[in-house]
């Protein structure tokens, strides 16, 4: 058994293909190291080369109503749980793809809407403090139960 099983596998390639080709003896050698070496270099893992967005793609990647993600390509309303399901936070995602500090994660209109909510429910809040001041007021006794 050789120490390289990448080894092995190149004889048995050029075994296999001396078997059904003339091969003249004195090539056999240069023809396994070009087979060994395909063999090393399809072993080694590539590294994912990222282009990243120009300038255009990035400006068209915000509109209103979505935020396409770079990742997968898609449109969001908020990158953020989908950054996070990558493994990703917003500073990571923003440095991974070559984006400005100030790339937003939530699309305009869902971020008017979250905004809008929120006022509404502390307008609520703020008008249901003033009703029990004025049912309560602070200086006034409180009415006196009849004991009949």
């Amino acid at each position: 058994m050789t120490e390289k099983p990448t080894v092995e596998l190149a004889t048995r390639i050029l075994t296999a293909y001396v078997a059904r080709n003339r091969v003249p003896a004195s090539n056999l050698p240069e023809l396994l190291t070009e087979i060994h070496q395909a063999i090393d270099h399809l072993a080694t893992p590539r590294q994912p080369t990222l282009q990243r967005p120009s300038a255009a793609q990035i400006t068209a990647s915000i509109r209103p109503d979505a935020i396409t993600s770079f990742e997968d390509g898609k449109p969001y309303k908020a990158l953020r749980r989908h950054l996070t399901l990558r493994g990703l936070t917003p500073e990571t995602y923003r440095a991974k793809w070559g984006l400005p500090v100030d790339y937003p994660m939530v699309c305009a209109t869902y971020s008017a809407r979250r905004s809008e909510i929120s006022r509404e429910i502390s307008i609520g809040q703020q008008q249901r403090a003033k009703l029990t001041l004025v049912e309560n007021p602070k200086g006034a006794a409180e009415p006196a139960r009849s004991t009949a």
